[in-house]
């Protein structure tokens, strides 16, 4: 089978004025947070406003996150920024999923990982690995395993990271990655290294990475679970062709590009309200992603 010309990939996309239009065709939507709820200190405007519509609506709402932390610290952050725990039914993060494959260890990827782990986090946040059973060392040559979870770009920069990791890589011991992302928005306007990168870095170096999250499949069929809807009844939102519409396309569900978040800055904005549909074009052809509607935010 041939590919399909650029014109009816274009016709793929739909640009609809907000997310009323979808409602009236989708029972379930899995939501990205950064980007596309807030900027990770912020509420964006009207994204209260429009999880408040899709719950009256009596529509299924799971945050989808790449995060690395857990579900509940999750909704503590969404409430501090006005998101209350009635606007949506469950958080499912990165994290949470990464976490529940080390638990379990029922798969050949975890079954013989060892005891144990060097942990990348944010400083004060060594106890995203309790409760695992694991003992944590700061040392690659005493490492069974390494779990990457969070990390701050201003305070443990990503050229710090690298002798550990070369170490790491030499020793072939594998990176268990719960944040795939490689940036994130930031309230700045500028985007933010994320774990990801370390994580790229690594392979990079030769060594092997098991991701959890998004783009990848555990996670959808995780929240498939729990929302009980059929696929074709199931939207993704999300600001991010790589993580949020790759991973909708291989779950086999739609996707809505939210403009304004990661790729703003590559898009054209005439009016600033919404973006240029030939640059639209052009940016999920050049990533060969291409979501089934496109929106500038998340509003009703």
């Amino acid at each position: 089978m041939s590919a399909p010309a650029s014109s009816e990939l274009r016709a793929e996309t739909l640009f609809p004025v907000g997310v009323a239009a979808l409602a009236k065709r989708y029972d379930g939507f899995l939501l990205d947070q950064w980007g596309v709820l807030h900027d990770g200190t912020t509420a964006y405007p009207g994204a209260v406003d429009c999880l408040e519509r899709l719950r009256a609506a009596d529509k299924t709402i799971i945050i989808l996150s790449n995060s690395g932390r857990r579900g509940r610290e999750n909704e503590a952050v969404l409430a501090g920024m006005g998101f209350g725990r009635e606007l949506y039914h469950h958080i499912v993060s990165a994290g949470d999923d990464a976490h529940e494959a080390l638990l379990r260890r029922d798969e050949p990827a975890y079954r013989d990982l060892g005891e144990r782990c060097l942990l990348i986090a944010r400083p004060g946040e060594e106890y995203l690995a309790d409760g695992l059973g694991f003992s944590l060392t700061a040392d690659p040559d005493q490492a069974d395993f390494i779990l990457n979870l969070t990390f701050d770009p201003e305070r443990q920069p990503l050229p710090g990271w690298r002798p550990l990791l070369e170490r790491g890589a030499a020793r072939g011991i594998p990176m268990i990655c719960g944040n795939p992302d490689r940036h994130r928005v930031h309230a700045s306007g500028r985007l933010h290294e994320a774990p990801g990168l370390l994580a790229l870095a690594y392979e990079e170096l030769g060594g092997q990475v098991h991701y959890h999250g998004k783009p990848y499949p555990r996670i959808y069929r995780s929240c498939f679970g729990i929302m009980g809807l059929p696929p074709e009844k199931v939207l993704a939102v999300g600001d991010s062709l790589a993580h949020d519409v790759a991973g909708a396309a291989n779950a086999g569900i739609g996707a809505c590009f939210i403009a304004g978040g990661i790729h703003k800055d590559e898009l054209v904005w005439p009016d600033g309200d919404a973006p240029e549909a030939e640059s639209c074009f052009a940016l999920f052809a050049r990533d060969d992603q291409h979501p089934r509607y496109c929106i500038p935010r998340f509003a009703w």
